[in-house]
């Protein structure tokens, strides 16, 4: 018998949908019920494959009217910003697009002897373990390769956003795309560690905490199951002397503060030359204080809740304890701000990397800001962090941003941007954030394994 998850809305504490988790029993079926559907499924052209999963996708942006305001009950993101779909789509059209040449056989060498090349094939089950966050965008980054490269998927979603599973399993079911192929599942921690140490499937995508990618590692230990992590993150922005002053503020503030600072390369910590950095100062707070903070189902709100009251205590508590260190709140409590999940943006000076705020993950709407001299102390800073992630780099010198970006410790260097996911470049990160990497053409290399042919054509 399994347990109960229980999705609590952020909007007003109450229970918004439960599930059951499949028992042990059940949930080791599902997992081999997608290893004997991923055959055929293999054997599929890759067009046609291609096809169904697009079509899937197709099926999931029918039901966006559906999907945004459950998203808002769900996890609090306001419904004037229209759901995920454009990205959801845009990563799905990009890896169905460069399919056929990421997948083609690498060609070694013929001659009248000898045949030898490298196909890619798929590694049969991948499990998918997605987060709360972005919960459609984070989830297809890996179910759309994966599909289209021939592996069957099992997905277990976040609790918080328990719907979003099944969505993606209605829509791609009614595409065409077999049962046991796509499975969207319900699980306990103890029965998907039990699942992984089983050797119930043959890759793992996790995207969530540095204690659950740990716990997944645990569970794979001694299995040789491939494991693919995104953890934490504590991106830096750093404004440099010749910065686009206005739409380097613009873009940090909004990356620090969107989606309530839940976003996985948001900013979190900004570093400025000290010959703009007052005026940066100015100009953030001047953002930050025409937001509009409320339900999300209200179009008029810019910035819901977080998506769970645990969440918002967390980063509270970072706030107090760089308070009571001396660092300076430049805005003051919104009426709104219920101490709970309903939480007013902050921005702090005279922070140091001595406070919480500057070193741990906050992953809400807060971000330090510090002045600096020069390249040299704002790359110290940047490094000086246990994540990896992004990192926002402004300047008008394409030059000087390489140059600052190849000694910066991430695994995405932004120059005059932030917190953007473009797929036809790997997503991945260093350090606690994590190993592996997803989208792009190295998505498929993780997605799949290398499998040698060296045939000899003669004997004689």
């Amino acid at each position: 018998m399994g347990q109960g998850l229980k999705c609590v809305s952020p909007i007003d504490g109450s229970v918004f949908e439960t599930r059951e988790t499949l028992s042990q029993d059940d949930a080791f079926a599902a997992a081999q019920r997608a290893r004997v559907a991923q055959v055929a499924w293999a054997a599929r052209p890759l067009q046609e494959r291609i096809d169904l999963v697009m079509a899937g996708v197709a099926a999931v942006g029918a039901m966006n009217d559906e999907i945004v305001p459950e998203l808002a009950h769900m996890m609090g993101r306001p419904v004037r910003y229209g759901g995920e779909f454009g990205g959801f789509n845009e990563r799905a059209s990009h890896m169905a697009g460069i399919a056929a040449d990421a997948l083609a056989d690498i060609e070694v060498g013929e001659d009248a002897s000898f045949k030898r090349y490298i196909k890619r094939v798929p590694h049969g089950v991948v499990f998918v373990v997605a987060p709360w966050n972005y919960p459609y965008m984070t989830a297809i980054n890996t179910v759309a390769p994966a599909l289209i490269a021939g592996n069957s998927v099992v997905l277990k979603h976040a609790t918080q956003t328990l719907l979003v599973g099944e969505r993606m399993a209605t829509a791609f079911h009614s595409a065409g795309i077999p049962d046991d192929v796509f499975q969207n599942v319900f699980l306990s921690h103890v029965v998907t560690n039990d699942l992984i140490a089983g050797n119930a499937f043959d890759f793992v995508n996790f995207t969530g905490s540095v204690g659950g990618g740990q716990a997944m590692e645990r569970a794979a230990a001694g299995t040789f199951t491939g494991v693919g992590t995104e953890l934490g993150g504590k991106d830096p922005g750093y404004v440099m002397d010749d910065a686009d002053l206005d739409a380097a503020v613009e873009t940090l503030i909004d990356g620090a503060m969107f989606n309530a600072g839940q976003c996985c390369c948001g900013i979190e910590r900004i570093y400025v030359h000290e010959s703009l950095f007052d005026e940066f100062v100015a100009k953030a707070v001047k953002i930050v204080k025409g937001y509009k903070l409320g339900n999300p189902l209200d179009p008029e709100t810019t910035l819901g809740p977080m998506a769970n009251v645990r969440f918002a205590s967390e980063v509270r508590a970072q706030i107090e304890e760089a308070l009571a260190k001396g660092a300076k709140a430049h805005i003051d409590t919104f009426p709104e701000d219920d101490g709970g999940a309903y939480l007013t943006p902050q921005i702090l000076t005279n922070v140091t990397h001595d406070m919480r705020v500057m070193r741990d993950e906050s992953f809400g709407p807060v971000v330090g800001i510090m002045a600096v001299k020069n390249d040299e102390e704002a790359i110290h800073l940047m490094n000086d962090s246990e994540f990896g992630l992004t990192a926002s780099l402004w300047t008008r010198d394409l030059e000087r941003a390489q140059s600052v970006g190849d000694r910066v410790e991430t695994g995405t260097v932004f120059l005059n941007r932030a917190d953007y996911l473009d797929p036809g470049l790997c997503w991945t990160g260093c350090k606690n954030t994590g190993r592996g990497g997803g989208l792009s053409v190295i998505g498929y290399q993780n997605l799949t394994r290398p499998k040698s042919y060296h045939l000899k054509k003669v004997t004689s």
